[in-house]
């Protein structure tokens, strides 16, 4: 089996074709640009592009199939040359479908959770070594590469992204992977550059429900009011099975959680994180997994990568990273800190960096997104919205979006002044961002912020 890629260096689509070496096709791909991790990764494999750039003479009639990675465009080269030979051609979440095609699929989908979600439950079925193949949009610890496909495993875990599949496939990824099993944590409007209406946007998580397989099951996040609407409607097609937040209590470090007369001691904490874990153990029950064998192998966990992650502990000062960036991301990240360490001074500084975040008709929802914090920054960079080709957008526009509580700047120094001018005594310093501040070291500055506090 010859397969190639077109736009190798994605974060999906490296992970993807490690994936397939590993599981004995010959790969080779091309792209124009390759950042790390995705260039070591693909070297150690031994399938990293000798060089750089898109040429048509790679596509020969021995391939038998390539698969086409968004960062390429409708008139590569590449792919115009795979086109003429009849070559079939699939985006990586068709290919995802056609090597699960014979396991049972569950998807996780959802505007927010998805990940963690997703990382709850590959993290439950390794400690009960349960054997599934997988896919996962963000880099998880413990893990060299994030897909892995077999021809032994039952299961196929997919985190479902509802962007667009390929340059020439316009529908939502999740859309492709027809679940037995799915999951919708919340929906909450995010690629407004793709879905310019709510009404629209949550059009596609009703798509994705229609695309379940006959007799299969939704289990729906009973809280998220558009969530429920959905479990409502589809009651009759499909097994719905709905959540929400169990009862628990913050503990020095983590969380207490009964559940069924037994207590848990949990290393994640915060109401959303809570939320995600009886999402997970819900799926992990369609899989047959017992719920108390669930939450005994979750005792464990500390999180998905990126997501609430631990930067820096002192005595009486706690700093944590975020990847959030969407108005309702924001709210849960900062409402779960708060809830953890109630009587701490919580100091909350995000990017906007996204192209949705970044646009002047979408800051008004972020209105209250930071409310939970004692004092909150918003960092924008000018260069960055000139970039992405957007309507410049100015200070006062983001503070009247923020609803006037936060301070706005746009420089990393700014930053920095920001935080030192606070007493980290007593204190939570969170990073939110799915870029890193244009520069900042997150560990250098915890380092820098234990020392002097």
């Amino acid at each position: 089996m010859i397969v190639h890629f077109i736009a190798i260096g994605g974060s999906a689509m490296h992970n993807l074709a490690i994936a397939l070496s590993r599981k004995g096709a010959q790969v080779t791909g091309s792209d124009d640009e390759i950042f790390e991790p995705s260039r070591s990764r693909l070297a150690k494999q031994g399938i990293l592009p000798e060089n750089l750039g898109w040429d048509s003479t790679r596509i020969s009639s021995d391939i038998d199939a390539v698969i086409l990675g968004m960062h390429a465009r409708a008139d590569n080269p590449e792919l115009l040359r795979a086109n003429e030979l009849g070559i079939k051609i699939f985006s990586y979440p068709e290919y995802l479908y056609e090597q699960s095609k014979n396991k049972i699929r569950i998807v996780i989908g959802g505007s927010h959770g998805k990940t963690t979600i997703t990382s709850m439950l590959l993290h439950a079925v390794n400690k009960l070594s349960i054997n599934v193949d997988y896919m996962v949009g963000a880099q998880l610890e413990g893990y060299d590469c994030m897909v892995k496909l077999s021809d032994e495993s039952k299961y196929m875990v997919l985190e479902g992204d509802e962007y667009l599949s390929s340059p020439i496939d316009r529908r939502p990824k999740f859309h492709l992977y027809k679940p037995h099993v799915a999951i919708i944590s919340g929906i909450a409007w995010d690629h407004i550059n793709v879905f310019p209406t709510f009404e629209n946007y949550v059009e596609q998580f009703e798509t994705f429900c229609t695309l379940i397989e006959p007799n299969g099951t939704l289990i729906y996040n009973l809280e998220d009011s558009e969530v429920a609407k959905l479990g409502v409607k589809f009651r009759r097609q499909l097994t719905t099975i709905a959540y929400n937040t169990p009862v628990f209590a913050p503990k020095e470090n983590g969380t207490q959680l009964e559940w069924e007369g037994s207590s848990y001691s949990l290393e994640i904490f915060g109401p959303h994180n809570l939320q995600n874990l009886i999402g997970a153990m819900k799926l992990a029950e369609s899989m047959g997994i017992q719920n108390h064998d669930f939450l005994l192998a979750m005792e464990d966990f500390t999180g998905a990568g990126k997501r609430l992650q631990k930067v820096a502990e002192g005595t009486s000062f706690t700093m944590f990273k975020d990847f959030a960036h969407s108005p309702s991301k924001l709210k849960a990240t900062t409402t779960a800190v708060k809830h953890q360490y109630p009587k701490r001074t919580l100091i909350a500084c995000m990017e906007l960096h996204t192209f949705s975040s970044l646009k002047k008709e979408f800051l008004s929802h972020y209105e209250g997104a930071m409310s939970r914090a004692d004092h909150a920054l918003v960092y924008f960079n000018p260069k960055v919205v000139e970039h992405k080709k957007l309507e410049p957008i100015t200070k006062e526009q983001v503070l009247d979006g923020f609803g006037g509580k936060v301070t706005v700047v746009t420089s990393t120094d700014e930053v920095f002044k920001f935080i030192k001018q606070f007493s980290m005594d007593e204190s939570v310093l969170l990073m939110m961002s799915s870029g890193n501040f244009d520069g900042i070291d997150y560990d250098k500055l915890g380092e820098e912020l234990c020392v002097t506090h």
